[in-house]
């Protein structure tokens, strides 16, 4: 079946998350991904491990569960970009490309003859994609960064964690590297907007994402609360700063997240809990009263959490319609029914077996996407898409593979 960019090619020389994760998903939407990778060693990912991948015979692979889980659906062709010979051949897969993606350090693609304006100048449709750290200019463009620090400086970690004077209080990071996958799905957006574009212009452009300013972005909320009080967020551990009581609470068994996102989801929660003369209380009867009144009200809430097992409170606060759920670990969430009924897991058969992925959450109803390719073995397409693409013969492939280019 058709899928939204199965006419599109994608010179993909990206490595590690952000770069990989937009590229996979444009994979899902239908592109060809051609993935270069070094010779040899492939994407750093490869080698981030254990765990690793088993067979399906069981036997332990060195296919890392990094690297598989954000480059499913590309071929991957070796090449070793240092060379000038590797340079040629990157420029001429280039010239025959809708898209170039790169994660390069600020100026090294122009060192090797394989900028923007050097692919521009070959290919005026190319839609060139670069992903940084810091962006491709300013006073930090030529350092390195990874994810973590960029949720330190970007500010999310300062709104992240326990509050300070707490147990455990103080910043923490978020549990997967965001600031990467954010970048990614920005992206991989401003791409498909760019494909757009070309179809009414005919001409390509140059896209520049960078992980610090994606970051700043994605706080954007609690950037305005700050720019409209002209307080300083602070961390409310599992609490949010704009609607009370919203936040894990613990039960007589466990914990669960209570999320009352109204006044009429209040008065439910009153209701369920026994408590119906907390409904008219002068000092909860609205939102922006429970804010004020949060150390007031938690407390009292807490009380009440306490008194039934989480499997009862989930019941009657979902029969009447009060937002919650459990804090699942990620071997309950493929247990959940609704999980199972969505389909979050799928697998992909391929030369090590039955390999497993987590389905993209795009559904599409005319045309869905399509789960063709596991995440390829080191340089597994290189020769058919040398031979496909460019046109290349054994002799020169043999050639190439005996210097090392390939």
């Amino acid at each position: 079946m058709t899928r939204p960019l199965s006419h599109i090619r994608v010179l993909d020389l990206t490595r590690v998350l952000a770069g990989p994760w937009a590229a996979q998903n444009l994979a899902d939407l239908g592109a060809e991904v051609i993935k270069i990778e070094r010779p040899g060693t492939g994407d750093d990912t490869r080698a981030w491990g254990p765990p690793w991948w088993h067979d399906g015979d069981g036997n332990e692979t060195r296919e890392s569960a990094y690297f598989l889980s954000v480059n499913r659906g590309k071929k991957s062709v070796t090449l070793d970009l240092s060379k000038p010979v590797g340079q040629r051949i990157a420029r001429d897969l280039a010239a025959k490309s809708d898209v170039l993606i790169e994660n390069y350090k600020v100026g090294t693609l122009t060192r090797y003859g394989l900028g923007y304006e050097d692919i521009r100048a070959i290919n005026p449709g190319i839609i060139y994609c670069s992903v940084t750290g810091f962006g491709q200019d300013g006073p930090y463009a030529s350092r390195p960064g990874y994810d973590f620090i960029f949720q330190g400086m970007g500010g999310l970690m300062s709104i992240t964690g326990e509050r300070d004077g707490q147990p455990g209080g103080g910043p923490q990071k978020v549990g997967i590297a965001i600031t990467d996958v954010l970048t990614g799905m920005y992206a991989s957006l401003a791409i498909t907007a760019a494909i757009t574009a070309r179809q009414t212009s005919g001409a390509g452009q140059y896209i520049e994402t960078a992980l610090l300013d994606t970051i700043v972005a994605f706080g954007a909320n609690q950037i305005l609360n700050y720019w409209c009080s002209g307080n300083v967020p602070p961390r409310f551990g599992n609490a949010h700063a704009n609607i009370v009581p919203y936040e894990a609470f613990p039960t007589s068994d466990g914990h669960i997240i209570l999320a009352v996102g109204n006044d009429g989801q209040y008065a439910s929660f009153c209701r369920v809990a026994g408590r119906p003369e907390l409904i008219e209380d002068p000092r909860f009867l609205t939102n922006p009263d429970r804010v004020k009144h949060r150390e007031v009200l938690v407390p009292i809430v807490r009380e009440i959490m306490r008194t039934r097992t989480r499997q009862e409170w989930i019941a009657a606060l979902e029969a009447a319609g009060v937002p919650c759920g459990p804090i699942d670990n990620y071997a309950e969430v493929f247990e959940n029914e609704q999980v199972r009924h969505r389909g979050l897991r799928v697998d992909i058969p391929g030369p090590l077996g039955a390999v497993p992925t987590v389905a993209s959450p795009m559904r599409f109803s005319a045309t869905p996407v399509q789960y063709d390719l596991p995440p390829p073995l080191l340089g597994e397409h290189t020769r058919e898409v040398l031979a496909g693409v460019l046109g290349m013969k054994d002799p020169e492939l043999d050639a190439l593979a005996s210097q090392r280019v390939i």
